[in-house]
């Protein structure tokens, strides 16, 4: 079977593949910008948190293991699930639209609020990560820093400014160059940084601590950090900004972000805890010693990288609502949608700021994130869309395998969200709402 097909998708509308219509470009953007939006997207301020939430809680033997296992796997997953843009000559542009098409209402449903509660959540975590950035500048500058709330705010207006001037990921084009240059320069200083402290101090302890029962749920939410740091789960999202042929490009992005952008927050996360052990914290600049600036530039750099990033994770939902609300027949800037545009984003960006005020809880995003909803939409959803539509002509060891992959991780979905769950209600016992974190 041709796993490309068809011509040049319509920017706006249904072609003759099908292909739903759309607010958001569709069929428009080059592998190379697309690759960059992968790395620099994976390569957010959510990788100062990874030596504490994946490394502390696996120690180096299984820490190590599962970085190399998960990243291998969540590369595989990605690549099988590109492969799906086309179906029997159609063109899916959301990942909701092939679960539908496949499976059925159930599913398209499950997909949806499955990616949206993952997606708002990431918002969060982006939103409470440039809180931080921004509070942990301010304690570099003075004794007697706001609380962390305000600077939540700043980042919420932050972020609906951007989302408001640059309302889908084709427009970020440019700024996605600007990342890249942000993005190497915080993290070549950090590492620089750490391995300082590394070197001058190496008293730190790797012991796993904890009980029998706590070192295993644990482990399961660091399980679930670590997908959440490999894949987002709107893979199908991101492909439909491609240009034929769109499953070749698609392949080319992921292997840049395994590649070079793997290299990056996988290489932060080790030097992190070989540096801190088991005392690494759950925001690495809030850590480091040396020159005042320098922490002040970290900061600044992962505020402004983070500006841009959370823009990849949410952009699904400024389409479902762009798509909803808005003409699709008409620019977003036009006269036409400029006043329900911004509607919108400001909508969209008060409720999850307010919400993130409320509960500042970073760790507890990630693990989230990569529980309840990544597991499934990386890992399992690929091998049941593999099994019904090439089951009946594919070999029977392809079939184990993929049926390996969904009851496997089927459990794993379980296992890491109850993990994620008791991490929950365990902070939400030590903390108040709107915590000054």
């Amino acid at each position: 079977m041709n796993i490309e097909g068809g011509t040049e998708a319509d920017p706006k509308g249904p072609d003759a593949q099908g292909v739903s219509t759309s607010a958001h470009s569709v069929g428009h953007d080059s592998w190379q910008q697309v690759g960059f939006m992968l790395v620099t997207g994976f390569n957010c301020g959510y990788i100062l948190s990874y030596s504490s939430l994946v490394m502390v809680p696996l120690g180096w033997k299984w820490g190590t293991i599962i970085l190399l296992i998960f990243g291998l796997y969540s590369a595989y997953a990605n690549w099988l699930l590109a492969a799906f843009h086309f179906i029997e000559g159609e063109r899916f542009i959301r990942y909701r639209d092939i679960m539908g098409f496949v499976f059925g209402k159930y599913f398209y449903y499950m997909t949806y609020i499955s990616q949206f509660s993952s997606f708002f959540l990431a918002n969060m975590g982006f939103i409470l990560l440039g809180g931080r950035a921004l509070k942990e500048m301010h304690l570099v500058l003075s004794d007697s820093p706001w609380r962390l709330q305000y600077y939540i705010i700043f980042t919420g207006l932050a972020f609906f400014l951007f989302a408001f001037f640059v309302p889908t990921m084709s427009a970020m084009r440019t700024w996605l160059m600007v990342s890249a240059v942000i993005t190497s320069v915080y993290v070549i200083l950090l590492i620089i940084m750490v391995v300082n402290d590394g070197r001058s101090d190496k008293s730190g302890s790797y012991e796993v601590g904890g009980s029998q029962v706590g070192k295993l749920f644990n482990a399961f939410a660091a399980i679930s950090a670590l997908i959440a740091a490999n894949s987002g789960g709107l893979l199908p999202e991101i492909q439909s900004t491609l240009r034929q042929p769109a499953v070749k490009n698609m392949r080319k992005a992921l292997l840049m972000q395994f590649t070079v952008g793997i290299f990056f927050y996988y290489g932060v996360t080790v030097v992190g805890y070989w540096a801190y052990g088991s005392a690494v914290s759950w925001y690495l600049p809030q850590q480091i010693s040396g020159p005042s600036w320098v922490k002040i530039l970290i900061n600044v750099l992962v505020f402004l990288q983070s500006i841009v990033s959370q823009m990849m994770f949410v952009a699904p939902i400024h389409e479902a609502l762009d798509t909803k609300f808005l003409d699709a027949e008409e620019k977003l800037h036009s006269s036409k949608n400029v006043k329900g545009l911004f509607l919108l984003r400001a909508l969209f960006y008060a409720v999850n700021t307010f919400v993130t005020a409320a509960f500042p809880f970073m760790g507890d995003f990630v693990t989230l994130i990569g529980s309840f909803s990544l597991v499934t939409l990386t890992f399992v959803f690929p091998s049941m869309i593999f099994l019904k539509v090439k089951g009946k002509t594919t070999r029977i060891e392809k079939k184990v395998w993929h049926w390996f992959n969904v009851v496997a991780f089927s459990l794993l979905t379980i296992a890491t969200t109850i993990s994620a769950v008791r991490l929950i209600v365990k902070d939400v016992t030590q903390y108040s709402f709107f915590a000054d974190t």
